[in-house]
């Protein structure tokens, strides 16, 4: 690699390292005293790592411009509150009697952060961008919260009750894992 691709730090510290940006640009920082030679023989030597990385930061930035293009309009977000308000309801009340619980009142939010919570007095709130997953993804979340009717904690005990009641409970949370952060910031303001 070039001198003029990274930009070069020298400080009180004992070992070299790689700093990628999120813009790309290469940082290297070294010891005070490390000849400039042995600074290129260890960048050259991680050659490959640095351009993987620049690709991998490349390619976050695009994505994070393509969330930007996709932000949900108030109106959209209205539109999958109101969906919502005819779906899940109903998808509580279905795994509500498979299990035999009770629940409180149902609320539909339009949070950056949770796809759904339960409280003490069994009051639910479900996220509206659920209406953006896929059913199973939204079933997943339905049980996970009547579970805590059952267990309120993140228990082993709950989770046997989660799979219990819903087996394809792993696939749905693989899938928000995967795909929730991208739809959360899609939330607008």
């Amino acid at each position: 690699m070039r001198d003029d691709e990274y930009e070069l730090i020298r400080s009180k510290r004992k070992s070299l390292s790689i700093e990628i940006r999120a813009d790309g640009r290469i940082i290297v920082r070294v010891p005070m005293r490390i000849p400039l030679e042995e600074v290129r023989e260890f960048v050259n030597s991680k050659e490959s790592w640095i351009r993987t990385h620049q690709k991998i930061a490349r390619e976050r930035a695009e994505a994070l411009k393509a969330d930007e293009r996709s932000r949900l309009s108030r109106e959209k977000i209205r539109e999958l509150a109101e969906k919502a308000l005819l779906v899940i309801p109903d998808r509580v009340a279905y795994y509500a009697e498979k299990m035999g619980v009770t629940y409180g009142s149902i609320t539909i939010r339009n949070q950056r952060t949770r796809w759904g919570s339960c409280s003490a007095k069994g009051n639910l709130n479900f996220n509206c961008l659920l209406m953006l997953a896929p059913p199973g993804v939204l079933d997943g979340v339905v049980v996970h919260e009547l579970c805590h009717r059952i267990e309120m904690n993140h228990s082993k005990k709950f989770y046997e009750e989660v799979l219990r009641v819903y087996p394809e409970y792993r696939k749905s949370e693989k899938w928000l894992k995967e795909n929730g952060r991208a739809l959360l910031r899609r939330m607008t303001g």
